[in-house]
């Protein structure tokens, strides 16, 4: 740590402007920099006055702070749980269904449950989590569709902007996923990443690819952190992809994992060949909890109710 840094935040524990030094107290109230934790201020004037002297450090600290979130483990996938089971939502999409009368992906085996009680009690078909009817007119859909999407809820917002995008129509699908993005929506932060890095809707923007593919990490898509894992290691660092991979892998990523094992199976021919390898390549230990993260997230998806769901939506008996 440079001196510099050393003082910054002894000035910051004093509870002192860090540029002309008044304590706070009583009626004075100072305020954190914009980016960093390491100083504070009495005045935006303080703080423009103390820029030149403090913007190095900043940006260096600003960096670390966005490192450290960025490479924490998420508790769980973007997905989140099955409102009606509570148990994580599979990272396939093709095993949850959406309900847009009130914006809630709902596990099968929840799904499959609910079709089934009211088949065998002959109800209409009702949301099992909003009891709303189901089946009913293209107008109705489309006005509960409305409804949510008035209401600015992100998942609606979302669902506007992939329809206008699988009509082709990208400058109208950015401006929705960018709303429904602004809105924290992980699904529409990783479609953004994508739109910028092929240029569709949009003109081509490394910058805003990996901020975007940053954001829907840091929520939890694996998927927007596999991609920063291959962008790591295109560019040298080994050991940032490796991590991306992992935390990825624990939140029950296939794609990652296989890229562990890859790497691993590598380290280990280079060991017997007493080959050198370059840095980067994944440790036993760090595969092994890599392999038994990935093992539990997948198991955690896993549930009689969905396992029978599956049997009989896919015709086996």
């Amino acid at each position: 740590m440079s001196s510099t840094d050393n003082i910054e935040r002894e000035v910051a524990d004093m509870k002192c402007c860090a540029s002309c030094g008044i304590a706070e107290v009583d009626d004075i109230k100072l305020k954190n920099c914009d980016d960093c934790d390491l100083v504070r201020y009495c005045s935006d004037k303080c703080q423009e006055d103390h820029r030149p002297n403090h913007e190095a450090v900043c940006k260096e600290r600003a960096a670390e702070l966005r490192d450290e979130l960025l490479f924490q483990q998420p508790e769980s996938s973007y997905r989140g749980d099955c409102p009606i089971c509570c148990l994580p939502l599979p990272l396939d999409p093709k095993e949850s269904v959406k309900y847009f009368c009130c914006s809630k992906l709902v596990c099968k085996g929840c799904s499959f449950a609910n079709m089934a009680r009211e088949f065998s009690e002959k109800c209409a078909p009702k949301c099992p989590f909003c009891r709303h009817l189901c089946g009913q007119s293209k107008e109705e859909s489309k006005r509960l569709r409305k409804k949510r999407f008035e209401a600015n809820d992100p998942f609606a917002v979302r669902e506007v902007g992939r329809k206008h995008f699988g009509d082709g129509d990208y400058e109208r699908a950015f401006e929705y996923f960018t709303k429904a993005a602004d809105f924290g929506d992980v699904a529409a932060q990783f479609n953004l990443s994508l739109m910028y890095r092929e240029g569709l809707g949009v003109e081509k923007d490394e910058k805003m690819e990996l901020y975007y593919s940053e954001e829907a990490a840091i929520g939890g898509d694996p998927n927007a952190r596999c991609n920063l894992g291959f962008k790591e290691w295109e560019n040298g660092r080994y050991d940032r992809a490796v991590k991306h991979f992992i935390i990825a892998a624990k939140l029950g990523h296939d794609g990652s994992i296989q890229n562990l094992k890859e790497m691993s199976v590598a380290l280990l021919m280079a060991m017997v060949t007493s080959i050198s390898v370059k840095c980067g390549y994944v440790s036993k230990e760090d595969f092994a909890s890599a392999l038994r993260g990935h093992q539990a997230a997948v198991d955690a998806t896993k549930s009689p109710q969905r396992e029978l769901a599956e049997k009989r939506l896919s015709g086996r008996s």
